[in-house]
C-alpha cells in the first residue's frame, strides 16, 4: 500500500519511544483508517528522535510534586497527542528504557481494534511490530538489530545516473552529477542539464551594429539588418555595394552595342564606327579596310624587305639587323652583346650589321678571324736562366739556390738559405752558405752529421766503444756526451739487480723497519728549456689495494726549487715547475711513503738527471729510464 507523505507538526511529547501500528480493514473506511495510522506513525517516529536529541522523559515531569501525585496519575499527562503516541508516552513515564508489548481491547469511535508494540525507544527508525526493527528508505538495519546506518547506493551499483553523469552518495540517498562538460556554447543547469546559451540576449556575441544576432543551437549567426535591393551585393559588413552587370555577366548586351555600368544596373549604347591604327573607313564610310603600309611613298622599312599585313605590316631585314615591332624600323644588331662568348675568343667589339674580334696580349688572332693563338715568348730568350711558355705569356724561373729578382723578374739572384727567417731550421745547428746551395756542421764531439745533410745526430759512446768507463762502471749516453755509473747499496741491504736494492730481514729492530723497503737507481736525461711544467718521473706501488694511502716527496737534491712532487690517484708524479737555461747535472732523493692496511712502508728513488745543451733538431736517441 503507498501513502503520500502529508504535513504534520512535528511531536516533541514522545521520547524514547516508537509506536509501529499495522491496521487492515476492508472497505474505504478501512483504507483512510490504515493512511491515517501510517502518517501518525510518520509523525510519531519523527518526534521520538527529536525528543532523543532534545531530552528525556523527565523534562515532561519537570515542576510537578510527585509525593502528591499517584505514579500512575502521574504518567497520565493528557498530551494532545493521537491514541498510539499517548501509549507510547505513558510507557515511557512508566518505565523509562524497558522493552515490553501494551495491548488495549479498547476501540476508537470507528470501532477499530488496536494493536500497538512498544519498542521503548529501542528502535532508531522505525518498528514492525514483535520487537523487531526497521529502517527507511535509503537505510538498512545493522547487526545490532536496532540501528540503522545509510546504504551507499553508489558502491553498490543501485543507482540510476544517466551517461555523462557521475553517482555521489548522500545520506539516505544519492544524487548525480555530470563529468562531461557541456561544450561551447552550452552551460551546466542546477537540474544537471547542458542548456544553450542565447549569446543575442546575454550579448556575448560579435555581431557588427550593421548586422542583427541569431542564435542557434550552441553557437549564433550574424544577419544583415538590411536587405539590399536588386543590383546590389552585401559585403562581409552588411553593407550594400553595386554589382558591375558589364563584368559579372556574359554579354548583357546585343552584338553591336556596348555595355555601361549604373549604380544598381547597367546600359547598353549602339557602338559607332571607329577603325582603329592600321584600317581606314571605305568610301562608303561603313566599314574599315586595310592600309598597305609598303606602298606609302615613306619607305616604311628604310630600304629592307617590307611585307603587308593585316592592320600592320613586318619588316625582313638583311643580316646584322633585327625589326623593332616598336619603331616598325630595322635596328642594327649588337652581336657582342646578343651573343656573349660565342662569337670571338677572347675579345668582341659591334659595327654597323656585324662584328670584329680581337686578342688579349700574348695571342695573336686566328686565321678564321675569331679564335687566338698562343705566341711563344721564349723563342727571344727573355730570361736570364730558365724560361717556360705559358699560355697567353711565359715565366721565368731558376735553377735551385736562386730566386728571381723583385726588380724586374727575370735575372736570377742567389738565395742565402742561411739568412732566410727559417735559416735556423735549415740545420740543426750551423749553417754555411754557397752560391746556388749550402752545407750544414755539428759540433766537433759528441755529434755526427745525419744523411739527410742537415740534422746532427748525437753518437752513443756506449755502443760504439769510445767511452772511458772503467770495468766497474756502466755507460750511460746523454747528448753530445756520456756519463760512467756506479753505485753499492749501504749497509743493511743486498743487490737484487743492475739498479735496486733491497733491504735485509729487520727482525724487530725499530730502526731497520724505519728504513726504506727498496732503493732503486734512475738515470733521466734531456735538454734544456724544456716546458714547465713537464713531468718526468712517476711513482707508485706496483699493485694497488683500495685504501692505500701514497705520498711521494724530494727528500734531497732540490735546494734550487727546480722540481716539485705531485701525488696522483696512484701514487705520485715528479715534475719540473722552474725553466733549467744551463746544462747541468743533478741527484733527487724520492721517497715514497705507503700506508696500506694501517701499516707504513718507504721506497726510496735516486734519480740522476742530466740536462745537455739544447740543439733543435738534433737527432736524439731515446733516454734511458
Amino acid at each position: 500500500m503507498d501513502f503520500k507523505p502529508a504535513s504534520i507538526q512535528n511531536l516533541h511529547t514522545c521520547p524514547r519511544a516508537l509506536l509501529v501500528m499495522v491496521l487492515l480493514f476492508p472497505g474505504r473506511i478501512a483504507q483512510e483508517q490504515c493512511c491515517m495510522a501510517a502518517l501518525e506513525d510518520t509523525s510519531c517516529t519523527q518526534g521520538i528522535n527529536m525528543a532523543k536529541d532534545e531530552g528525556d522523559c523527565k523534562s515532561l515531569l519537570s515542576g510537578i510534586d510527585r509525593a502528591s501525585v499517584p505514579h500512575l496519575m502521574l504518567c497520565h499527562l493528557g498530551l494532545p497527542v493521537s491514541h498510539q503516541c499517548g501509549q507510547v508516552s505513558h510507557a515511557c513515564c512508566l518505565d523509562g528504557d524497558t522493552m515490553f508489548m501494551f495491548a488495549t481491547n479498547d476501540r476508537s469511535s470507528s470501532g477499530v481494534s488496536e494493536l500497538c508494540f512498544l519498542a521503548a525507544g529501542k528502535c532508531s527508525q522505525r518498528c514492525l511490530g514483535n520487537g523487531t526493527c526497521g529502517c527507511l528508505k535509503g537505510y538498512k538495519l545493522k547487526p545490532d538489530g536496532h540501528s540503522c546506518e545509510d546504504i551507499n547506493e553508489c558502491l553498490l551499483g543501485s543507482y540510476n545516473c544517466r551517461a555523462g553523469e557521475r553517482c555521489i552518495n548522500t545520506v539516505g540517498s544519492y544524487r548525480c552529477q555530470r563529468v562531461v562538460s557541456c561544450g561551447t556554447g552550452y552551460e551546466l543547469t542546477e537540474s544537471n542539464i547542458c542548456k544553450d546559451v542565447d549569446e543575442c540576449e546575454t550579448g556575448t556575441h560579435n555581431c557588427g551594429p550593421e548586422l542583427e544576432c541569431q542564435n542557434t543551437q550552441g553557437s549564433f549567426r550574424c544577419r544583415p539588418r538590411v536587405r539590399c535591393g536588386s543590383g546590389f551585393i552585401q559585403d562581409a559588413l552588411g553593407s550594400c555595394i553595386d554589382i558591375n552587370e558589364c563584368l559579372s555577366q556574359t554579354a548583357p548586351c546585343p552584338s553591336g552595342q556596348l555595355c555601361i555600368n549604373t549604380v544598381g544596373s547597367y546600359t547598353c549604347q549602339r557602338n559607332t564606327v571607329n577603325c582603329g591604327r592600321g584600317y581606314h573607313l571605305n568610301e562608303d564610310g561603313t566599314r574599315c579596310v586595310d592600309v598597305d603600309e609598303c606602298q606609302g611613298p615613306d619607305a616604311a622599312c628604310g630600304g629592307h624587305g617590307c611585307i603587308n599585313q593585316l592592320g600592320s605590316y613586318r619588316c625582313e631585314c638583311r643580316a646584322g639587323y633585327a625589326f623593332n615591332s616598336i619603331s616598325r624600323s630595322c635596328d642594327d644588331i649588337n652581336e657582342c652583346r646578343h651573343y656573349p662568348g660565342r662569337l670571338c675568343a677572347h675579345k668582341c667589339e659591334n659595327t654597323v650589321g656585324s662584328f670584329q674580334c680581337s686578342c688579349t696580349p700574348g695571342f695573336k688572332l686566328a686565321s678564321d678571324g675569331r679564335n687566338c693563338d698562343d705566341v711563344n715568348e721564349c723563342e727571344s730568350s727573355p730570361c736570364s736562366q730558365e724560361c717556360a711558355n705559358v699560355y697567353g705569356s711565359y715565366q721565368c724561373y731558376c735553377r735551385r739556390g736562386y730566386q728571381l729578382s723583385d726588380v724586374d723578374g727575370v735575372v736570377c739572384e742567389d738565395i742565402d738559405e742561411c739568412a732566410l727567417p727559417t735559416g735556423g731550421h735549415i740545420c740543426s745547428y750551423r749553417c754555411h752558405n754557397t752560391p746556388g746551395s749550402f752545407h750544414c756542421t755539428c759540433p766537433e764531439l759528441g755529434y755526427s752529421l745525419a744523411p739527410n745533410g742537415r740534422n746532427c745526430q748525437d753518437i752513443d759512446e756506449c755502443v760504439t766503444g769510445t767511452h772511458s768507463c772503467s770495468v766497474t762502471e756502466s755507460c750511460f749516453n746523454i747528448q753530445g756526451g756520456f756519463r760512467c755509473l756506479s753505485f753499492e747499496c749501504p749497509t743493511n741491504y743486498r743487490r737484487s739487480g743492475e739498479a735496486r736494492c733491497e733491504r735485509l730481514p729487520c727482525g724487530q729492530s725499530s730502526e731497520c723497519l724505519a728504513l726504506p723497503v727498496r732503493i732503486t737507481h734512475y738515470y733521466l736525461t734531456f735538454p734544456t728549456n724544456i716546458p714547465v711544467p713537464t713531468t718526468i718521473f712517476r711513482m707508485g706501488p706496483s699493485n694497488a689495494v683500495p685504501g692505500d694511502d701514497v705520498q711521494l716527496a724530494v727528500v734531497s737534491g732540490n735546494e734550487e726549487g727546480y722540481f716539485s712532487a705531485q701525488r696522483l690517484s696512484s701514487g705520485g708524479a715528479i715534475t719540473i715547475q722552474r725553466p733549467i737555461t744551463e746544462p747541468r747535472d743533478f741527484l733527487l732523493f724520492v721517497e715514497m711513503k705507503l700506508r696500506r692496511y694501517g701499516t707504513f712502508s718507504t721506497f726510496l728513488a735516486k734519480i740522476s738527471v742530466f740536462v745537455t745543451h739544447d740543439l733543435s733538431g738534433v737527432l736524439v736517441s731515446p733516454a734511458s729510464f
